[in-house]
């Protein structure tokens, strides 16, 4: 793959991680108090936004081919069920480790992939299937969970009191 065919893979990669490095600033500035209040009257919290993206990054690593998830036990609070389902959430502390964790494996990862890597299947389609739709591959997992990560950024940033 030469030069020019690797710009748009290295586009849509240093968008994820400027995507990322936001909200993890923007979580590493908020304090636990601030993230159990709502984005905005009757929407979600920001711990449970924050339990809610480590559980879709986790499932990101099993879907590209990085390995086992490490925190499946977040699907049934965060993306399950919703908000208020009266579900025990686990502490703010906790969820703030498996975040760190899980985007450390990701950031790890992405930065020994090769542009060629991103190009082939994810592990959610079958070999056929990826034949006649090349498209549904590692990029466009990317794309989509960066879009998905940007979206929740954007509700985030109300909770800062300064916003």
């Amino acid at each position: 793959m030469d030069q020019q065919q690797q710009l748009p893979i290295k586009t849509v990669v240093d968008g994820w991680s400027t995507t990322l490095s936001r909200t993890r600033a923007l979580f590493s500035s908020l304090s636990d108090e601030e993230l159990q209040n709502e984005v905005s009257p009757g929407r979600n919290t920001g711990v449970y936004l924050l339990g809610h993206i480590t559980a879709v990054h986790d499932r990101m690593l099993p879907l590209l081919g990085l390995g086992e998830r490490k925190y499946p036990q977040l699907d049934d609070v965060f993306i399950i069920s919703p908000d208020k389902s009266g579900k025990p959430k686990p502490p703010v502390a906790e969820l703030r480790a498996q975040w760190e964790d899980v985007n450390g494996i990701l950031t790890a990862a992405f930065s020994n992939m090769q542009p060629e890597e991103w190009l082939h299947r994810h592990t959610a389609i079958s070999e056929e299937d990826f034949v006649k739709e090349p498209h549904r591959n590692k990029l466009n997992v990317l794309v989509s969970r960066t879009n998905h990560l940007a979206s929740h950024y954007g509700q985030l940033i109300f909770l800062k009191k300064n916003a």
